[in-house]
């Protein structure tokens, strides 16, 4: 993020600058995205946790250039993608989304890993062949190359019988199968960034521990980055070694996962972890669940959005918007309780 950016010694993969993705509908104007400011750095796992609807996953298909236009348009901001190769950094919100430069970059430098693979998977075409045309489209191989490689990426998703599932088709593999089919073709290119929305939320525990445990290995194994965009506190604080929690198109906290955990300081934050139970507390904890609802990202709130759920709303709060600023060393907060409120 822009204030944290000074102390990084390494340049961040990723780097994005007050986004706005809003969807322009006949009677009104939807906020998905309304001015984030978040940077990845190389070889890390960046959490962007919240309630649905706040954002997430538009902030993701803004990411790849995948939002539907019309209605949806990125009407502000930067998304600055730094190439470790050529030292270079492009601004994918200038590239044409269905050109040649922003083809090579989706699917070759960032990839995607959505919440239900049966969604992205084609049921008509074998698995082998799905990966293999990934392969074929970022790098010039032939197509015997390709086959192989598609091969090679199943074994290390650690799928049974990886040449067996070369020939077989979606619907013969089970959800955890066809997870693991999909982060192989996300991964089959060497991405540089990895974006896993909801990975396991479809799939039972035992699968979902497995799934989390291979992305881990994987992300060191090709030295990239994953951003994790889920609602689940607990998987969030297994994987990621950063957290970004978002409510209503906006970051409201941002703090390495530790200090998040331990020491949360926006109230909707504290909100999310007292209605988690906790396995193995000693003692008894009522949850505390967060009352009302969320905005609708139509409406056009003057002041900061969580205020009329917020049970430390200021009159400031209902007047504007704060700012999100640093209150600890690399733990920022849009919060009038820690700006001057």
């Amino acid at each position: 993020m822009p204030e944290a950016t000074a102390m990084q010694t390494t340049k961040p993969v990723l780097e994005i600058k007050n986004l706005k993705t809003y969807f322009f509908m006949e009677k009104s104007t939807v906020r998905a995205v309304d001015g984030i400011d978040l940077t990845l750095p190389p070889n890390s796992t960046l959490g962007v946790v919240g309630e649905s609807g706040c954002g997430k996953s538009i902030m993701a298909m803004s990411i790849m250039r995948l939002i539907q236009s019309p209605p949806g348009k990125i009407v502000e901001g930067e998304i600055n993608l730094y190439n470790p190769s050529t030292h270079k950094t492009v601004n994918i919100v200038e590239l044409d989304r269905f050109g040649p430069e922003m083809r090579k970059i989706r699917g070759g430098e960032i990839a995607i890993v959505f919440q239900e693979p049966m969604t992205s998977l084609n049921p008509l075409y074998k698995i082998g062949d799905q990966i293999a045309e990934t392969i074929k489209l970022h790098q010039n191989v032939s197509s015997a190359e390709a086959l192989n490689r598609a091969l090679m990426m199943l074994e290390k998703v650690q799928i049974s019988a990886p040449k067996q599932r070369l020939g077989e088709y979606p619907h013969q593999l089970s959800g955890g199968m066809r997870q693991r089919v999909m982060i192989a073709m996300a991964l089959s290119c060497n991405p540089s960034i990895l974006i896993a929305d909801e990975p396991t939320t479809a799939l039972d525990v035992t699968v979902q521990a497995q799934i989390l445990d291979l992305m881990n290995e994987l992300r060191a194994d090709f030295n990239s980055s994953i951003i994790l965009i889920t609602h689940n506190l607990g998987v969030v604080s297994q994987m990621a070694s950063h957290v970004a929690v978002m409510y209503l198109g906006k970051i409201v906290e941002y703090a390495n996962t530790r200090t998040l955990f331990k020491d949360s300081l926006h109230p909707y934050t504290e909100g999310l972890l007292n209605s988690v139970p906790v396995l193995g507390r000693k003692g008894k904890k009522v949850l505390v669940p967060i009352v009302g609802m969320v905005p609708t990202p139509t409406d056009i709130i003057p002041g900061c959005a969580f205020s009329p759920r917020c049970p430390k709303a200021m009159s400031i709060c209902n007047e504007q918007q704060p700012r999100l600023r640093e209150a600890q060393p690399g733990h920022l907060v849009s919060c009038w309780l820690y700006d001057g409120g």
